[in-house]
This record gives structure tokens, sequence and C-alpha cells, in this order.
């Protein structure tokens, strides 16, 4: 199944089912944020009430981000990656050994989430990169107060999964970094989701021995094949990303979990950190990212938006009473 958001025409937002060439609504007025929170059981009784219904042909209709996330965990789950980004970001390519130990993740905006063929309007920046995600989307709701999830447990968590892009401003990460905290603005200005969430039970077939989702990523910038990878080189697999980001914590329907960015080229920072001339992001490129057994996500650039200035930290004198 596949699960989509969309508007048509000023028509308000629909939300439902993309069968072949056709959106369907949910039956009963229900939202995917309904259909998030009964899980697959409920997914599938929804499609076999609406599943013979005419519908809407897909190519009349604006599809959206296909969930409004509560939250957006970004994980950086390939080590090619942070190979190539840290030489690209930082200037030496370098693995902490801490990263080997547990799947770490930042926290991004989800009120800026972008959907299929939305332009990103980013901030003034000359190393404007994107990077290809694959994302699970959580469902099945969890017990009132449940933290700690096992890996087991987890993956019945997850409902599906979508295309993520995580436009990312390299300059300003860089110097954001350098504080030890972050990345902030230089993410969170964009992150597009879609074209839809396939659920999960559509991808079993690509699980492999080890539980790694063996699909193929490719990402093109202006027709041109710049990354390719498969998402099952990542270095823990999707439910215990989920699991871990329970710990002495809680993940609910609607939440958004990034795998981090593919190895071999699934950014232009990795390519920078390897000796790569291609340029940065500008203005009007378009970035067309292709996930096996999920579907295509495209946006363009669009113009960069000045932020107002702000004047640096003032010398304060670190006094102790109030004079």
């Amino acid at each position: 199944m596949k699960i989509a958001r969309w508007t048509a025409d000023g028509a308000g937002i629909g939300e439902g089912f993309v069968i072949d060439d056709r959106v369907i609504p949910f039956p009963d007025g229900q939202t995917v944020a309904d259909i998030l929170a009964g899980g697959l059981d409920a997914a599938h009784a929804a499609f076999g009430r609406v599943k013979g219904e005419p519908g809407t042909a897909l190519a009349e209709v604006r599809l959206l981000a296909p969930v409004v996330p509560g939250s957006v965990r970004d994980f950086v789950a390939f080590e090619e990656h942070v190979e190539g980004v840290s030489a690209g970001v930082e200037g030496k390519s370098f693995v902490a050994p801490e990263w080997y130990e547990a799947p770490t993740f930042y926290f991004t905006n989800p009120h800026t989430i972008l959907g299929p063929g939305e332009s990103v309007a980013p901030p003034v920046s000359e190393r404007l990169d994107f990077e290809l995600e694959v994302a699970v989307v959580v469902g099945n709701a969890p017990r009132v107060g449940e933290s700690n999830l096992t890996a087991a447990d987890a993956a019945a968590r997850i409902f599906g999964y979508t295309i993520m892009n995580d436009w990312s401003a390299r300059d300003l990460q860089a110097r954001e970094m350098k504080v030890r905290l972050g990345p902030a603005k230089g993410k969170d200005f964009g992150t597009s989701l879609g074209p839809w969430i396939v659920t999960a039970d559509e991808l079993e077939e690509y699980l492999d021995d080890d539980g790694f989702l063996a699909i193929r990523a490719e990402v093109r910038i202006n027709g041109e094949l710049v990354g390719e990878d498969l998402v099952s080189n990542m270095g823990w697999p999707f439910p215990e990303l989920v699991a871990y980001a329970s710990r002495n914590s809680r993940v609910v329907p609607a939440d958004v979990l990034g795998s981090g960015t593919i190895g071999n080229g699934g950014c232009l920072g990795e390519l920078w950190g390897r000796g790569s001339a291609i340029p940065a992001l500008r203005e009007g490129d378009e970035v067309r990212m292709t996930v096996e057994g999920i579907g295509e996500l495209v946006a363009t650039v669009g113009e960069s938006v000045p932020a107002p200035e702000l004047p640096p930290a003032r010398p304060r004198p670190r006094a102790r009473r109030r004079m």
C-alpha cells in the first residue's frame, strides 16, 4: 500500500491511498495520523473498504509531504558517508570510535517539511547540498509510557518507508559545529519527504538475512547520476535505529527517523571530501532521488533568502552581583 496526502484545485487536503494511477481517500474521513496510530492492520482494513472506488487521477493532484511529523530524528548510519563528509566539512576524514558504539542522531525541524516537487528556499550559502536518505515512519500506537523498545518490538512500530532529502548548507554547518553543537541553521531550513509512504509489508522481500533493507538508492543533479548505494550498507538495520531512539524516551506514531545519508555520493559533502570538483547546488538545480520499491522524490533549488544580521557576542564583565 502507498499512503499519501495531496491537494487539488484549492479543494483542501486529501489523505488516502495511491492505487495504480489514482488517489483514493481513506474511508470515514480518516487521516494519515489516524491510520498511523492504528498501524498496518487499520491500513489494510481501510484499503479493503475503498480499493474499488474510482478516486481521482494522480496527474490531477499535487502531492504533499505524506506525513505531518511530530518529530524528525536524523541518524548518521553509513560509515562511508562519515568518512567522506568529515573531510568535506571538517577538513579531514575521520570516523570517531564512538560512531561504532551506537547509532547517533540529531533532531531536525518538523515545521519546515517540504513535499514532492516543492522548491527549497535555502539560506545564503556557498556550499548548498542535498542528502539522500530513506526514512521510516512510526505507526502502531504504543502503550502509554512505553520506552526502551527491543529491536523486535521496534520492528513492529515501523509502519512504512519514504524518501528523505536533508537539505544542508555546509558552510553554516561547519561553523556552528565548531562550537561542539549542531547542526542547526545549516540544516533546519528544509527537509523534503515523499512521494508517499510505502507500507513495511511491501518491502519485506528486500530484507536480507541480517534484517537490512537491500534496496538501491540513486541521486541525480540535473539528470546526471552523482550517487548510488544499497541501503543495506548502513551500520544498523532500521528496527535498531527505532529501538535506540526509544531508549529512556518514546517514539510515537508520525515520528520520522532518517537513515542518514547513503554512501558513495549520497551528498556533495562526501564527494568534496573525496576530491570531487562537482559545484555546490545553485538556484534552478534539480535534485532527483530514486529509491527502489519506494519511488522518486524530486525538488528544485529556489532563490536563497538572506536573513537579518545579528551582532556577534559582546564581551561581558562576568559580574556576580548587580551594581
